[in-house]
């Protein structure tokens, strides 16, 4: 049976739940119409998270993904809408959404939100490139 749009995100048990670490997801091919003209809209999603207890699961996400393709939606809204779900899902520890819309009218428009579980903070970076410098240096 070929798949259909769904609005039901689903999601599995994160492997490493006492780890953080990013999860990155670029979306190409994003579409919902202009609330306005009817006309379509196109975007790159792009979505990094840190999960909690919870994982997207990839096919819930591309069915989620298309079923805005027939929804009228000012870009601000759609990503915020977006970013709603997405946290409510996998009720992660960080999420960002950055929403990046072709060209209409002569204007880009990129769309940034976030979400944060109360009273995480992240881990410091650890600087690679210093480390990877020194480790190479003879001494």
């Amino acid at each position: 049976m070929p798949a259909k749009p769904s609005n039901e995100l689903r999601t599995f048990d994160n492997p490493n739940p006492g780890r953080d670490y990013l999860i990155h997801m670029d979306i190409p091919e994003f579409t919902c119409l202009c609330p306005i003209t009817g006309q379509p809209d196109f975007a790159r999603l792009v979505l990094d998270y840190v999960p909690d207890r919870k994982c997207l699961e990839l096919k819930s996400l591309k069915l989620y993904v298309w079923s805005y393709r027939d929804q009228g939606a000012f870009h601000e809204a759609v990503t915020n809408r977006m970013l709603g779900d997405l946290a409510a899902a996998a009720k992660p520890r960080f999420m960002r959404l950055r929403a990046h819309f072709n060209v209409r009218g002569g204007i880009f428009t990129s769309i940034v939100a976030e979400h944060r579980k109360k009273g995480w903070k992240p881990e410091a970076a650890v600087d690679l490139q210093r480390f990877e410098a020194s480790a190479s240096s003879l001494s």
